[in-house]
């Protein structure tokens, strides 16, 4: 049976107080998660239901099924209803973009709950003593009866569009199906299926992906006649210097491709090919800028780089602080985040016979502690797309 997903992104985000789904999180925006998701548990083609912002989002993403944009509504049905006059899949997986820790598994999971039952909503158990308060008094409801809705929630699509065609407002779908067709039928959610509704939301969910990455880099470059020698941005007295399309400072393209790998974007060669003639005889300070720009972008920063420089001649120690400084002052990060290296290889290899001069490095990379101040600017600035 065709399968598509429902992806409702057009939401407000009144009580978050910033745009939730549009802002990266490590990354990734809550609306991308989401679809990864969508996408790896099972579904054949997306529906995307959008906002003003989220549809700027959602253009610049490179979507791996087959996909249609909506305008949402002025409420949550209106937007589901949108989304479902767009499906001619045989079941509709609805869910949330800003519950963008949904996994495949319970993607899968509700999908198969909608082939054997007509439906398959995740949803939780209640544990806590829940009580209605009343002008006369309180009550204590049976927790054994009730449970917390979250999506995905999948339907046979017919039955779906029936339950909304009979009109009403609800909160979530299986309510109007249950109105109009039948008692769901519930799949175990997750308490990690959590909706990013408030700030504490947000900061629970970069508690999650506060883990640390850690990428490396390698690079190499000839030494001839008639060029500067530049080494991480500065430049070295010296009789030959690197041969390259930009200025070859050979430690920060190490430095740069250790940070790319952290973040997965690929590397230098591909983001700045020597084949575009913006890159003749760039700094690769400038370059290193660019790189750091990403990252930031993305809501991470860079935390620590570790480098060594392999070569015979020249030496470096009388340097090394300038260098590292630089660095760090390109990267915006404390000079004592940043230790370079160098060594020989005692006469062998190509570096060792003055061919070439090669360096390696580490980085790490984490999410930045200041997300507080990047929910305050974030209204006042307009996202931008990153290569």
């Amino acid at each position: 049976m065709s399968v598509c997903g429902i992806l409702l992104c057009a939401g407000s985000s009144r009580r978050m107080g910033f745009d939730k789904l549009n802002t990266p999180l490590f990354g990734k925006t809550a609306i991308e998660r989401s679809l990864d998701a969508l996408v790896a548990g099972g579904c054949d083609s997306i529906v995307f239901v959008v906002g003003e912002q989220s549809e700027k989002t959602v253009s610049g993403l490179s979507c791996p099924v087959p996909h249609t944009v909506v305008r949402g509504g002025a409420e949550r049905t209106d937007s589901v209803r949108n989304g479902l006059a767009a499906v001619d899949a045989q079941i509709s997986v609805i869910h949330d973009a800003a519950r963008c820790f949904v996994t495949p598994a319970l993607v899968r999971a509700c999908i198969a709950s909608a082939r054997e039952f007509g439906s398959g909503v995740a949803a939780i158990p209640m544990t806590d003593t829940v009580m209605r308060l009343h002008p006369y008094g309180t009550e204590t409801l049976d927790r054994n009866a009730l449970w917390r809705m979250q999506t995905p929630q999948a339907f046979l699509t017919e039955q779906i569009k029936a339950a909304y065609a009979t009109g009403g407002a609800a909160t979530d779908d299986a309510t109007l199906y249950a109105r109009a067709i039948d008692a769901p039928h519930f799949v175990p959610g997750s308490e990690d299926n959590r909706k990013l509704t408030t700030a504490a939301d947000w900061e629970w969910a970069h508690k999650q992906l506060g883990g640390t990455l850690y990428g490396t880099g390698f690079d190499t470059h000839r030494l001839v006649e008639g060029r500067k020698l530049i080494l991480g941005g500065v430049e070295i007295p010296f009789e030959k210097g690197l041969l390259g399309h930009s200025d070859a400072d050979v430690l920060l393209h190490a430095i740069m491709d250790a940070i790319l790998g952290a973040m997965k974007l690929g590397d230098i060669g591909k983001l700045f090919p020597d084949t575009d003639e913006r890159y003749r005889g760039i700094s690769s300070r400038e370059l290193l800028h660019a790189v750091n720009v990403m990252v930031q972008k993305r809501d991470m920063v860079v935390r620590h780089v570790d480098a060594t420089v392999i070569c015979q001649r020249p030496k470096l120690a009388p340097y090394r602080q300038k260098i590292e400084r630089t660095i760090a002052e390109d990267l915006q990060i404390p000079f004592s985040a940043v230790s370079v290296k160098a060594t020989t290889t005692e006469g062998m290899n190509d570096e060792g016979r003055g061919l070439c001069i090669s360096a390696q490095a580490i980085a790490s990379v984490n999410g930045k502690e200041s997300w507080n101040e990047e929910i305050r600017t974030f209204a006042s600035t307009e996202q931008e797309n990153i290569t």
